[in-house]
């Protein structure tokens, strides 16, 4: 069955960059840490979050959003452990301290495009009200890019790469994570739902399937002149899914 096919959008296009980027997989806390090929929807959330400097509620929010990164390196650290005691009640940190070395997959001059319906909410990245991270408190990222585009309904089958899509009902091949999709801003942090993923790396080869996605005119048109110009490109944008999020209001506590 061809995508479903709908009336073009008006979108706002923001473009981040970062020189290095990390997203861990949640289920790993120790020994060899590899990072995904591309950020979970989480992990997209928490920059609404930082960008507008308050916790956002989405009890309904439609994003898509595209990642590409240039490379992909190994490094080694040192994770510094500090023993916990209880007392009178309270646990506190003591002094036994042990290093815990592991290496740590990065990507390098990672590139995010995202996709947002919300005026308002595309504007708080024009002065951002926290530091935007494509990962880990290292992996700084600037704003390259805030923009008012069309978004058109792809006709047939959508081409896809660098992005997340449920499992359920697509099927698509790639990795499979079920990964988080939200958390409250209550301490401990509750998660709001963790859903099967197909991971689209960048790095694969366009997944064309019949899924209902969209495409972004000004990105396609940008890729063909970059072919024509550059002898042997194989610069492609791809066509652009888009999540469909409802979370509920019971536990929304926005500032």
């Amino acid at each position: 069955m061809d995508a479903v096919a709908h009336a073009p959008r008006p979108a706002f296009r923001v473009r981040l960059s970062s020189w290095t980027c990390s997203f861990r997989y949640p289920n790993l806390i120790s020994g060899f840490q590899p990072t995904l090929h591309v950020p979970p929807v989480s992990t997209v959330l928490g920059l609404l979050n930082a960008a507008a400097g308050r916790y956002l509620p989405h009890e309904h929010l439609e994003i898509g959003y595209v990642f590409d990164f240039a490379g992909q390196a190994v490094d080694v650290e040192t994770i510094w452990m500090v023993a916990g005691a209880e007392r009178k009640g309270v646990m506190v940190a003591t002094n036994k301290v042990k290093s815990n070395p592991v290496r740590r997959e990065f990507l390098c001059d990672g590139r995010l495009t995202l996709y947002l319906f919300d005026e308002k909410l595309a504007n708080c990245f024009r002065q951002p009200a926290y530091q935007l991270l494509l990962g880990r408190s290292g992996d700084l990222a600037t704003v390259d890019e805030i923009r008012a585009v069309t978004l058109h309904p792809v006709v047939g089958k959508a081409r896809l790469r660098g992005q997340l899509v449920p499992l359920q009902p697509h099927f698509l091949p790639g990795q499979i994570q079920a990964l988080p999709q939200y958390f409250t801003d209550t301490l401990p942090r509750q998660n709001l739902g963790t859903q099967a993923y197909s991971v689209l790396s960048p790095r694969g080869a366009m997944v064309e399937a019949a899924v209902p996605a969209w495409y972004d005119a000004e990105a396609r048109e940008a890729a063909a002149a970059h072919r024509q110009a550059v002898v042997g490109s194989r610069t492609e944008a791809a066509d652009i899914f888009l999540h469909d999020l409802r979370f509920s209001p019971a536990y929304a506590t926005a500032g």
